[in-house]
């Protein structure tokens, strides 16, 4: 295997190599108001209970509303909503009603009061699990409680941001390595 060349590389953008998954659209709701933001970064942290972790600006409408409601969903979109992804983490849920502007169906969660987003993917239905980090590092630690997945197709195509407005859709899934695997190490 040939080594390419490196060079120094700004530590404020390592991002681009790290984000760990597709963006997801995190749905809160409190009291009589929603809202849906754009998520680029969040990570699981382990899987019974699955934890997720995630950091969500205190300058975000949603921070509020997810702080005090204890709990959202994160649903997972696909690249045919590409276009409203973007334009969703372009505005404010202070002033825009983000189901209404952008035509997103809320459903109602079966374990929590977040709305789930019918034109995902996935929706994961979560509850903070840990608060610990929030004040001091925005944090949030969710336990997903209730998963719901579309049946088809097996492999979404996903839609991951790799800064500096450049997004990647997944792309070519493969068994090719699936010999190799041992998932006694996962």
């Amino acid at each position: 295997m040939k080594t390419a060349p490196k060079k120094d590389f700004p530590v404020a953008a390592i991002r681009r190599f790290l984000e760990p998954g597709p963006i997801v659209l995190v749905s809160s709701a409190w009291r009589r108001e929603t809202n849906i933001m754009t998520m680029g970064w969040h990570t699981v942290m382990e899987f019974a209970p699955s934890l997720v972790g995630c950091v969500i600006s205190s300058a975000n409408h949603s921070f509020e509303l997810i702080r005090r409601s204890k709990e959202c969903a994160i649903n997972v979109p696909t690249a045919e909503l590409a276009e409203t992804v973007v334009g969703i983490g372009n505005c404010s849920g202070r002033d825009t009603d983000k189901f209404s502007a952008f035509g997103l169906t809320p459903v109602p969660g079966a374990a929590v009061g977040a709305p789930l987003i019918a034109e995902c993917y996935a929706s994961l239905e979560c509850r903070l699990a840990d608060a610990r980090l929030v004040k001091t590092y925005n944090f949030f630690i969710f336990e997903v409680v209730k998963a719901h997945a579309a049946t088809t197709p097996r492999y979404p195509r996903t839609i991951h941001y790799r800064g500096d407005g450049i997004f990647m859709l997944s792309g070519e899934s493969t068994r090719r390595y699936r010999r190799l695997f041992r998932p006694d190490r996962l």
